[in-house]
């Protein structure tokens, strides 16, 4: 398998014009496979980890859900010389699958909410997404990042699902406002990706951000550019799955400004509507609010030396000032302007912060 990628990587590597390669299982699915004594073993004497398995290998990883989750009556091994599972071990090693690319940075699971069609719209929609490809309303996906205050104290380690966690590390570069440019370090035990992430505001509000993987020594040296007036954040990121949901939890550590002790925020993809994605909701956390967009809970202002209120660089919103006249906030593919309260998990929230847009980041 890796042979045959790295192969089609070199060939794309020759090209010209934009290539995207498009993997029908990766390197980590075998594991779900095999005994973790024997994937342990293969990891060792091929002196595999999974930093470079699974985060650096690929950009993205999409799992599509069996149908044996969720769409029974179209699963099926007739017609499949390769399938030959019941529903019920479909089911389970669909689960083993997902589970070994959790902690992947850009990990989508499409399941089966909708009709097969609509299914298929989603999973091109997170790939134009990923991609940075504007489709316009032709897949209308409705897909966004959603944000979310978590209260202490964390529950124990043998309550949350299959997990994998992170050291995440985010340094803030010189750049002229309202550009934001900054560097992020991810890893575990000892190996770690870098990326570059550059946000640029667009019209209407709508922000694009450009990421680029870095060798070591590029991290290195960009590192030499950062900005002082910002502190670097540390963090302990919890990646994990709930009820065909991808969340990652930031767990907010020292050093760091004192309005970051203790802090934690729960973050996803969707595309589902207010009450369907408040059933997915891991049930074991404490879950607040919902602060998708709030400038309180912003990373670029949670960096800041400076107290807000001396700060001439708190940004309210990265869309301008005028596109930031009112908080805002997207649900159910419909914008409401200015709400005074909102409600997370059936219980109604003060909103905090004004003067900021939501549209998903």
């Amino acid at each position: 398998m890796l042979q045959i990628e790295d192969t089609y990587f070199a060939l794309a590597n020759t090209c010209s014009r934009n290539c995207l390669i498009i993997c029908d299982r990766g390197a980590m699915d075998p594991s779900a496979f095999v005994s973790k004594e024997t994937w342990e073993r293969m990891m060792r004497e091929n002196n595999w980890n999974n930093v470079e398995l699974r985060d650096n290998r690929y950009n993205q990883i999409v799992h599509m859900v069996t149908a044996a989750r969720g769409a029974e009556d179209f699963y099926s091994t007739e017609d499949h010389a390769c399938r030959s599972e019941g529903v019920d071990s479909a089911r389970e090693l669909d689960q083993h699958a997902a589970a070994a690319w959790v902690g992947h940075p850009y990990f989508d699971v499409i399941d089966n909410s909708t009709d097969f069609e609509g299914k298929m719209r989603r999973m091109i929609g997170s790939v134009c997404q990923r991609l940075g490809i504007d489709t316009g309303d032709r897949l209308l996906t409705n897909s966004r990042k959603l944000k979310f205050l978590v209260g202490g104290p964390l529950p124990e380690d043998s309550i949350f699902p299959s997990f994998q966690d992170f050291e995440v590390v985010h340094n803030y570069l010189q750049s002229e406002p309202p550009n934001q440019v900054r560097l992020r370090k991810r890893g575990q035990a000892g190996h770690f990706s870098y990326i570059h992430t550059v946000r640029r505001p667009l019209k209407l509000g709508q922000v694009v951000e450009v990421k680029t993987q870095l060798t070591h020594r590029d991290y290195i040296n960009l590192l030499a550019q950062k900005d002082s007036s910002h502190f670097t954040i540390y963090k302990k990121r919890r990646c994990f799955l709930v009820n065909n949901q991808y969340f990652q939890l930031d767990i907010y550590q020292s050093p760091s400004h004192p309005r970051c002790k203790g802090l934690m925020l729960l973050e996803t993809y969707t595309a589902l509507n207010e009450s369907i994605l408040c059933e997915r909701l891991p049930v074991f956390l404490k879950i607040e609010k919902e602060v998708t967009g709030n400038p309180h809970y912003s990373m670029f202002n949670l960096s800041l030396r400076e107290d807000w209120k001396n700060s001439k660089k708190f940004c309210g919103s990265i869309a301008g000032p005028n596109d930031a006249q009112k908080y805002f906030i997207k649900q159910n593919g419909h914008i409401t302007e200015d709400p005074k309260r909102e409600k997370i998990n059936g219980h109604a929230n003060d909103m905090e912060g004004n003067n900021t847009l939501t549209n998903g980041h």
